[in-house]
């Protein structure tokens, strides 16, 4: 099959030479069973990939399944995974049976890989290497036929240096690497892809199909799109729903064109200033709601650092302070005595106490409350604005999956 008709079929836009490139390794592995890793950033179309090479292999009519482990809790991805045994753990009232067990003969596409704990990475090689694995709470061990396609949007090598990922399952899952590019290094297709989504949205809300004219589609181009081809249908979208002219021009596009980062956006801002437009209105407001996201996720562990070097100097000059975390109803003075010789006008002399004032628990409580308030109304906000889409809130939040998980948890935020 020509790669034109993989396109087709799989509804693929795009002529540029590096997509070209990503599907003509996924046709040339398609037919063997060797283990695939697909990089590229979120957005890009990674699962589409593994659609591809599995409809491509001999294994195109058992089952296929994808999975993404970042949105899988910890203490449930190896039952997700492997199956588990009634009584395993609480609440296995029955047994299981797990993806590589359903899926025995088929393809399972582990989207998000980097973010697999490092015990059930073991578990997945052992499967790679032997095709063995154990439900959770049993000793029988069990064979299974399964292709692994993974996907990251990190840089696995670099994980592996950390000790965050198996440096021998990195090697045996990238047997073959496919890079699917970003979409702001193939241009030359961006003004194909938005014809299509906006032609595609015109078909469903019964309108005619908007259009841009030569600054506006320039400025698309030049735009970075950290989110991708997902993120380029998105803003089709909403202009198709939104614009009140067919034919959007370079005043109105700004509008649509959110500036999360202001390093990466500086093709618009510079598009813009060409054109005659100012681009600071339109990028103040997002770039500063980015740093109040960063700075209030940061803020309570840094004053909690801070606290901690504070009694670990007092300590260091010869006071041993109350535990930090103990229930006190008042302000601590805390005397910390000098070792050096003091300035002759200050009336000190090396045995003169030094008073350090410690926040009270109460004051501790309050502060934790409000950060933890805080904490609450930016994911709360964030998973509004994407519709719920866990992955896209966490990549505006500057956080893990896993980590937007457990917040949501924790607060108990109803999406």
């Amino acid at each position: 099959m020509d790669i034109q008709s993989i396109k087709n079929r799989f509804g693929i836009i795009g002529n540029s030479p590096a997509l070209n490139h990503a599907l003509n390794t996924a046709v040339q592995v398609a037919n063997t069973d060797l283990s695939v890793l697909i990089v590229g950033e979120s957005g890009v179309g990674k699962e589409v990939f593994s659609m591809i090479i599995h409809a491509l292999s001999p294994r195109k009519h058992n089952p296929f399944i994808a999975v993404n482990c970042g949105a899988i809790p910890e203490g449930t991805i190896d039952s997700e995974l492997f199956g588990h045994e009634k009584g395993s753990f609480t609440g296995a009232v029955d047994s299981r049976k797990g993806y590589f067990e359903t899926v025995n003969g088929g393809t399972i596409f582990l989207d998000e890989i980097g973010e697999m704990p490092l015990g059930t990475q073991a578990r997945l090689l052992r499967v790679l290497e032997t095709g063995e694995f154990i439900r959770v709470g049993s000793s029988k061990v069990q064979k299974t036929d399964v292709r692994v396609i993974a996907a990251t949007n990190r840089d696995l090598l670099e994980y592996t240096q950390e000790g965050d990922f198996r440096q021998d399952l990195y090697y045996r899952l990238s047997t073959v690497p496919i890079r699917v590019p970003a979409l702001r290094d193939r241009k030359e297709d961006i003004p194909l892809l938005f014809r299509k989504f906006a032609a595609d949205f015109a078909e469903r809300y019964k309108t005619l199909s908007v259009q841009l004219d030569k600054v506006a589609e320039q400025m698309v181009v030049n735009y970075y799109w950290p989110g991708n081809v997902r993120e380029l249908k998105n803003i089709a979208e909403q202009i198709s729903v939104l614009s009140t002219d067919k034919l959007v021009t370079a005043e109105v596009l700004p509008r649509f064109l959110p500036q999360r980062n202001t390093s990466k956006s500086l093709a618009v801002i510079n598009t813009g200033s060409q054109t005659g437009l100012s681009s600071s209105s339109s990028s103040d407001f997002n770039t500063e709601r980015d740093i109040l996201y960063k700075l209030f996720f940061d803020l309570k562990k840094d004053m909690n650092d801070l606290k901690q070097m504070i009694f670990d100097v007092a300590h260091h000059q010869g006071y041993t302070p109350a535990d930090p975390s103990a229930n006190n109803n008042n302000n601590t003075l805390l005397p910390v005595y000098s070792d050096s010789e003091p300035a002759s006008n200050t009336g000190y002399n090396a045995n003169t106490p030094i008073l350090l004032e410690v926040n009270d628990h109460h004051e501790e409580i309050e502060e934790t409350l409000l950060l933890a308030d805080r904490e609450k109304e930016f994911i709360t906000k964030a998973l509004k604005k994407h519709k719920s889409r866990r992955r896209d809130a966490a990549a505006e939040l500057g956080i893990s999956e896993r980590t937007l998980y457990r917040k949501i948890k924790e607060y108990d935020i109803q999406e």
